[in-house]
């Protein structure tokens, strides 16, 4: 009988380990934090509560869960934000990221990482001029730029994706916290020139930048302990190339989004779909 008890004892703790812990008594405190993919820059309808700097919308991820789920949402997404952003305010008047972030929140997402060092932004914009300049032939950009993004996003950007995910660890140290990676903005090939204004050849070299900041993400994550959630393979077929009601991001031209190459409802509402499915307490 005593070694019943004992095991019973043994199983009970080991669920309680396993079990993810209940909100005691109210909706899951959530704090939204990232930059305009976080915040869905561009998309109807703006949130009138955000500075209107950050360019959120109320349709963006962290609404979308919240709605879903009856979760009790802080959002301070704010377009243009980087790593920088959670430790210093991003404006006059917009507290930094991280203030939002206490003892008992339960569940943190954000996605971060794009605007730092202007290496994301500016790998779109250089290549775009690049391959204006030869009509979308060739790959000028990877000739003129060759690995300097990918330098710049593992030697400066992965570092601080590891201080500040530590930061937000430190802050909620019961909290799930999830970084979303960045869903796919070109396809495999080819392009879709002057859309996307891309050149044949440097569509692939784009895509690498991608995936090395979307690496350094997932790298990151597990170093802070915290959850990445990929949406590479999941937005395939979905990149800014295909057309409306299938494209989760807006391509430059002819697009429905002010704010180009960012996801639009539908890219938010499968953000929202994914974020959901990794985190327990949702």
């Amino acid at each position: 009988m005593r070694r019943l008890a004992a095991c019973l004892s043994v199983l009970f703790a080991a669920l309680v380990l396993i079990a993810p812990p209940a909100a005691a008594g109210g909706p899951v405190r959530y704090v939204a934090l990232g930059d305009s993919y976080s915040a869905a820059s561009g998309v109807l309808p703006p949130d009138l509560t955000a500075p209107p700097q950050c360019l959120r919308s109320t349709a963006n991820y962290p609404h979308v869960i919240a709605a879903a789920t009856g979760a009790q949402l802080t959002d301070v997404t704010c377009g243009g934000a980087d790593t920088g952003d959670y430790l210093t305010g991003q404006y006059p008047g917009v507290a930094p990221q991280l203030d939002a972030v206490t003892a008992d929140t339960q569940v943190v997402t954000m996605t971060i990482g794009g605007n730092d060092s202007g290496v994301f932004i500016d790998s779109i914009i250089r290549c775009g001029i690049a391959g204006a300049s030869t009509l979308g032939t060739g790959s000028p950009c990877k000739d003129q730029y060759g690995s300097s993004f990918q330098d710049t996003i593992t030697t400066t950007t992965y570092p601080a994706l590891v201080q500040v995910l530590k930061a937000v660890r430190a802050k909620a140290p019961r909290a799930e916290i999830a970084i979303l990676g960045y869903p796919s903005i070109l396809p495999a090939s080819g392009g879709c020139f002057a859309q996307m204004p891309v050149a044949t050849g440097d569509v692939p070299y784009l895509r690498g930048v991608q995936a090395t900041l979307n690496d350094a993400i997932e790298r990151a994550a597990k170093v802070a302990g915290v959850t990445y959630v990929d949406m590479t393979r999941v937005s395939e077929g979905h990149d800014a190339c295909q057309p409306i009601g299938v494209r989760w991001i807006e391509p430059v031209l002819l697009g429905t989004n002010p704010v180009v190459v960012h996801p639009n409802a539908l890219g938010e509402a499968q953000m929202a779909a994914q974020a959901m499915q990794a985190l327990r307490r949702l």
